[in-house]
């Protein structure tokens, strides 16, 4: 079992308090799908069930700049006096087993610099921020040396919004509820320095009901002898899984965002609609491209 930690954890205060409710992104796929195609006879139900909802934004190589886009992001919230919710999704490396969204940074180096501007561009606002995705649960793809870049990675990460977001929750990734083993996670979580940050995100992207991930959760923070909180992404775990992670028919849309549901926070991370890859029941539409078919699926639960 790692060992307690005494170190504080993020946020002087709660973006709960400081905000009126989660941001819903005006400019999200489906939102944008559903408005450049009104005479479409799924865009209402897709505005309606999906785009309507606080769905989180993913961040990347930025054509931009990863500082000017996540600045307008949570500046576009913090109009609102709402809660944005963002992830961070650009480790070198990245989806080490799945393949489907391969990329990330070029290299340590370009890495921390992109997460530390990251974190500074959020600063005193208040944000939500999800940090790599399956980062911790595909060591089974990797190399000890690359296993060991990519801890030091996250623990930088953990810093960063430790230090340059004071008011952010932010949450390192563990995977899902029938992937790694609870002990296993609780010590790549304690390596990569969850004792920085608020916690820890189960179930991004994938379709585990939320008892199965909120007892997954419960498990990891029991191993590791401290209490970090977890949030759970709900956006596709309305009829549980297949056992099938790549675009599986027959899922449905989940509990919709909400404080507490057994977690600290219930979450969309997953955008609803947004391909997983070229596979399954969209054989043909790339990761992370929206697909109304994928949408209403989704919304029907077929």
């Amino acid at each position: 079992m790692p060992a307690a930690t005494t170190a504080t954890a993020q946020a002087t205060a709660s973006p709960i308090s400081l905000t009126s409710g989660f941001y819903v992104n005006p400019n999200s796929s489906p939102a944008v799908w559903a408005k450049n195609n009104p005479s479409d006879s799924r865009a209402a139900r897709i505005q309606s069930s999906i785009a309507s909802k606080p769905i989180a934004r993913w961040f990347a190589n930025e054509s931009g700049g990863i500082g000017p886009a996540v600045s307008s992001y949570v500046g576009a919230a913090a109009s609102h006096s709402q809660l944005p919710v963002l992830v961070a999704y650009n480790i070198p490396g990245r989806d080490a087993c799945g393949g489907e969204s391969s990329g990330g940074a070029g290299s340590v180096a370009a890495y921390r610099t992109w997460i530390s501007t990251f974190a500074a561009a959020v600063a005193d606002r208040p944000a939500i921020v999800v940090i790599e995705p399956d980062s911790l649960a595909d060591f089974d793809c990797m190399t000890s040396a690359q296993i060991s870049d990519r801890l030091a990675m996250i623990d930088y990460a953990a810093q960063m919004f430790q230090q340059k977001a004071p008011n952010t929750w932010a949450y390192l990734d563990a995977g899902n509820a029938n992937w790694v083993d609870a002990t296993t996670m609780a010590g790549r979580l304690d390596s990569a320095g969850v004792h920085r940050v608020r916690g820890f995100s189960v179930n991004v992207s994938n379709f585990y009901t939320t008892a199965a991930s909120v007892s997954y959760g419960n498990a990891v923070t029991a191993k590791l002898g401290s209490t970090p909180k977890f949030v759970v992404d709900t956006s596709r775990n309305g009829n549980g899984s297949n056992g099938v992670w790549c675009n599986p028919t027959g899922r449905k849309l989940g509990t919709s965002p909400q404080v507490g549901g057994g977690a600290d926070l219930l979450l969309w991370v997953k955008t609803p609609g947004n391909s997983d890859g070229q596979c399954g029941s969209a054989p043909t539409v790339p990761a992370g491209q929206f697909s109304p078919d994928l949408a209403v699926r989704l919304i029907d639960g077929t």
